[in-house]
This record gives C-alpha cells, structure tokens and sequence, in this order.
C-alpha cells in the first residue's frame, strides 16, 4: 500500500509481523515472503539496510522461488490486473497511453520474452520513456538466459528501491 508520509525507520523496525508484512509485503511484487524474511533480521537502522536485507533474502532463495517471483511481475503495457504499485510505475513512463501500434509493439515483445525466458520481462521503468523501455526490450531479447535472469534481479532490486524510498524514511 502506498503512503504519502514516509514511516522513520525505527517504527518499521518495532513493528509485529503482521505490521511488517502488511505495510513492506507489496514491495516485492506479489511476494510478501520476502518482507516475512526480513522481519526475522530487525532492526534495521535505515533504509538500504533492509533493502540490502530483502534483495539478500531474495537472492537466497531457491531458483524455483525466484522464478516465481519473476512471474508475479506484469507484462508491462498490457496486463490489465496489476499492484498499485505497478499501475503508478506504468502510468508516469506513459505506458497507459500508447497508441494501437505502440501496444502491439509491446505484446509483441512480451510474448516473445515470455517465450524464451519463461517469465515476463522485468524493468524499473520510473523515469524512463516508452522508447527507453522498448529499445531495452529489444537488447535484452537477446540475453543468454543467465544473463538475462540477472538482469531481472537487477531491475527488481532498482524497483524495489524506488518503492522503499518511496515508502519508509530514515
């Protein structure tokens, strides 16, 4: 859930897990295992140190696990259920206004990332254009899976960033 007033750290850090989870649980997109993890490794003085936390316990996880996170993820531009979280993201790179063509252009490319990687391409797209993420669309299509499964850690790691800053203050 989003909130306009950044909670300090301290109360993050004080909070039940159930709190915890419910307040930090859609940082990582479907995946409120991750803030349940976490909780175990309170407190936490600022706010990269639970980000750092959270991406480790992300990174820990069995492949499996990290697959499914990354299928949790939308297919950007064209999913229609989507977290808040993700609504706003797409909405302010223009992602909610393309034209007929653009659309295509983005189902095209998801279909075929899908196709080859098994899970939706993943992209921090606050301050980025529909051109900026189409022209990444098209580079990544050619990553070695390997590669690319990094780069979606990567990404979700900046997502999750954005979200934290956005969320929980120091």
């Amino acid at each position: 859930m989003r909130t306009k007033i950044a909670i300090p750290m301290l109360v993050i850090s004080k909070m039940s897990r159930e709190q915890f989870t419910e307040v930090l649980g859609g940082i990582f997109e479907n995946a409120p295992w991750v803030a349940q993890g976490a909780w175990e490794h309170r407190p936490f003085k600022t706010r990269k140190q639970l980000h750092d936390k959270m991406m480790e316990i992300v990174r820990q996880a069995p492949e499996e696990t990290i697959t499914a996170l990354f299928r949790g993820h939308p297919d950007l531009a064209t999913r229609l259920e989507v977290t808040d979280y993700s609504a706003a993201e797409q909405q302010g790179a223009g992602l909610n206004q393309l034209s007929q063509e653009e659309f295509e252009q983005f189902a095209s490319y998801n279909r075929e990332y899908t196709e080859k990687f098994g899970f939706p391409f993943i992209m921090a797209v606050k301050g980025k254009s529909k051109n900026e993420i189409l022209f990444s669309m098209k580079i990544r299509i050619h990553h070695s899976e390997r590669e690319e499964r990094e780069t979606a850690l990567g990404e979700i790691g900046k997502i999750t960033g954005f979200r934290l800053e956005d969320l929980a203050g120091d």
